[in-house]
């Protein structure tokens, strides 16, 4: 499928991904648009592949997508994917095309043709509102970066070039939802209140932290718990889609073996069910940077050395989930109470947190009282068509 917009007697041609070789040149665009930015930490290519492999994703259980690339005198200039996800559609009611994988030269033409692509895609489908960028599930990337561009980014986190708001922003695109960053400076003491508070709660709800050393032992221990209690941590959370059990087991083996179980707090109760967990890893993008994204010939080398290291210049806090009738009970503060004497022990410098919803303020107010400060912050957009 080609759509056509002249600029300069020169055309922007976007081309739908119908091959492997297209696919490859689409998900390493991104790597390629970003070599020379010292703050953009490559893809992992395998992990891209793997995202818009339809026999290996289980998200294509839920899902379909487009993937469209865009060219201007034959060199690549944009990429986008379409994506529909009826279960979240379905659940929020509404009729949603999200865009995602937007990524484009400073050409307004180039952007504006990838997603009039997706837009166009999105009515055949009988969708009413164009939304991005986000993924297939809230464990993809998600929300454009609008602060914060003279900051590093983890692998678990977007960067994008300042100027993409500006094209957002001019094909009619409105904010939705924001989400906040937190950086925290030598994250290593734990404070008298945090102790107190943490002490209070074990006793008062009957709950503790259950250390587990290995994935092995988290199943035996908890079987798949750890993810229902995030199925159902986030269900009012932004495009929210309960995950599948074929979602489930996919994002446990690819993210749970690579994990040092030194930053894994499961918090247990008398019943031994598994009613929150904290997840955190060392940041691995300098590693990422060395093999520029290629886990081959000894890529992968870089990646293991940073996920073992003993002494941690920082430290990426992924997530922390707390089941929906323990939410408003504390028990955050057993995971961070744990969390600390670890980043003390691996000399932590700097933990950055992922995105936070900034209407989130159950998790938000948590951090109330540390020192730290916002320093990134994304928006998703949405648009009528």
């Amino acid at each position: 499928m080609f759509f056509l917009t002249t600029h300069e007697n020169m055309a922007v041609i976007i081309q739908e991904i119908k091959t492997k070789w297209q696919l490859y040149k689409f998900v390493t665009f991104y790597n390629e648009l970003y070599k020379d930015c010292e703050f953009a930490c490559p893809r992992l290519i395998f992990d891209e592949l793997n995202t818009f492999n339809r026999k290996k994703n289980p998200s294509y259980d839920v899902c379909e997508s487009v993937e469209y690339l865009a060219y201007r005198d034959g060199k690549i200039v944009g990429r986008v994917a379409g994506i529909i996800n009826r279960v979240a559609n379905e659940r929020w009611g509404v009729r949603k095309v999200r865009f995602g994988w937007l990524d484009f030269i400073d050409d307004m033409e180039v952007s504006r043709a990838l997603l009039d692509a997706v837009v166009l895609w999105g009515k055949s489908k009988g969708m009413t509102q164009l939304n991005g960028p986000v993924g297939f599930t809230d464990w993809d990337y998600e929300g454009l970066l609008i602060e914060g561009f003279e900051y590093l980014a983890p692998v678990a986190s977007l960067y994008n070039y300042p100027y993409y708001q500006k094209h957002l922003e001019a094909y009619g695109l409105t904010k939705e939802a924001d989400w906040i960053e937190y950086q925290f400076p030598k994250p290593h003491q734990v404070t008298e209140r945090m102790a107190r508070m943490a002490k209070i709660v074990a006793e008062r709800s009957h709950v503790r932290i259950e250390k587990v050393h290995n994935p092995k032992e988290l199943t035996e221990k908890f079987g798949m718990q750890y993810m229902d209690v995030l199925n159902e941590a986030y269900q009012k959370l932004y495009n929210f889609q309960p995950m599948t059990q074929r979602q489930k087991e996919y994002y446990r083996d690819m993210y749970f073996p690579l994990l040092n179980f030194d930053f894994v707090s499961i918090v247990a109760n008398e019943q031994n069910e598994c009613v929150a967990v904290g997840l955190g890893m060392p940041d691995i993008s300098e590693a990422v940077h060395k093999c520029h994204g290629r886990l081959f010939p000894f890529g992968w080398y870089h990646i293991l050395k940073a996920l073992k290291a003993k002494q941690l210049e920082r430290f990426d806090l992924l997530l922390i989930g707390v089941r929906p009738d323990y939410q408003d009970k504390g028990v955050t503060s057993l995971i961070m109470n744990d969390f600390i004497p670890y980043l003390k022990q691996y000399n932590v410098q700097i933990l950055e947190t992922t995105s936070m919803l900034e209407t989130n303020n159950k998790i938000l107010s948590f951090f109330d009282g540390y020192e730290r400060k916002q320093h990134k912050r994304r928006r998703a957009y949405e648009k009528k068509i």
